[in-house]
């Protein structure tokens, strides 16, 4: 992880668009924020700081005895009509809407690691297998790294019964994702979009970074994913510190029904602050972007920051009291449980 934090891109960028601000001749950039690169002098520090944190769940949770919900997984392979969201994890999560399957960066492996044996760890079960999920019609990805791109689970993805999924992949992504052998995937720039089965698919900005290995930073874009159907808008914001990309978003699309914005992995904040948006950052976004209902997404899986796993179970409800929002307006569910929006 050291290492990909200090990587540097010195390729030359065979997407770049003079016109587009966030295209830079050797990769891509934040809309308000310069290129993410962290300097070694600062990794040091954090490593020295956190002296082995976070500590386990105590405050909410004992031990990581995260609440686990059994899924109704033969409901939502049978579901052809009912608006849901299932949260699996992470960010990992199954949107059912105008009659597709669409997963937000799924990973399914028990690390989020390019290693089997070394690499953050799960630390909350799956709630399922990957085998018991519905055929999946679209994939949509926020960027590569390893917690987000998970190459295992796209591969046993494409060869689920009855096809590969689409991978929507930001735009720089597809020719790595045609090396693996996932050939049924496009990539989108900022603001693009694609159509599938009537589901208009909008690839947006987020202030973010990537890097899959060495010396890649940046390489690729990173960003976030809007799904509009009939009777449904969707945001997954992906990961991201907070930016007027939020408000730009909400002016632009009007507003969503259902928003899933991290609200995990945001301590120390002058280490991680740029990239990652802290529980009241979270309640701000769902405020900028005009989402009627948020969850949040991005904790309780993996530890990735000095923040114990159950911290923001705390935090969010304190983030929401300080800002005046009503606390159904965005919630936290339990790794598995399903929402229904009826009506939809």
């Amino acid at each position: 992880m050291l290492l990909l934090t200090c990587s540097a891109c010195s390729h030359l960028n065979p997407h770049y668009d003079a016109n587009k601000a966030h295209h830079r001749v050797d990769g891509f950039s934040n809309n308000y924020l310069p290129p993410i690169n962290v300097p070694f002098s600062d990794i040091v520090r954090w490593y020295r700081e956190s002296k082995g944190k976070p500590a386990a769940p105590s405050q909410f949770v004992q031990g990581y005895h995260f609440p686990l919900v059994k899924t109704d997984t033969a409901f939502l392979r049978s579901n052809r009509t009912q608006t849901t969201y299932t949260w699996i994890g992470h960010a990992s999560g199954l949107v059912q809407m105008g009659g597709i399957n669409l997963l937000t960066d799924p990973i399914f492996s028990e690390r989020a690691s390019p290693f089997s044996w070394l690499g953050p760890k799960r630390k909350t079960p799956l709630p399922f297998p990957l085998s018991e999920l519905p055929h999946i019609e679209v994939v949509v990805i926020s960027h590569n790294h390893y917690d987000h791109l998970d190459l295992p689970t796209l591969k046993a993805l494409s060869k689920q019964p009855g096809g590969s999924p689409l991978f929507l992949v930001p735009l720089g992504m597809q020719s790595w994702m045609k090396a693996q052998g996932l050939t049924n995937s496009l990539e989108l720039d900022w603001w693009q979009q694609t159509e599938l089965n009537g589901v208009k698919l909008t690839f947006v900005p987020a202030q973010h970074w990537s890097a899959r290995g060495l010396g890649d930073r940046n390489r690729v874009l990173w960003g976030g994913w809007v799904a509009q159907a009939p009777n449904f808008s969707f945001y997954y914001s992906g990961d991201t510190g907070y930016s007027a990309d939020f408000a730009d978003i909400g002016s632009r699309f009007g507003g969503f029904d259902l928003a899933t914005i991290p609200v995990g992995v945001y301590e120390p904040r002058w280490f991680i602050k740029n990239q990652h948006v802290n529980p009241e950052e979270a309640v701000q976004i769902h405020r900028d972007v005009k989402a009627r209902q948020s969850i949040g997404v991005h904790w309780g899986t993996f530890e990735l920051s000095d923040e114990p796993l159950d911290q923001v179970m705390g935090d969010l409800p304190a983030a929401r009291a300080r800002l005046g929002l009503a606390d159904e307006a965005f919630l936290l569910l339990r790794h598995g449980e399903t929402r229904i929006f009826a009506g939809q």
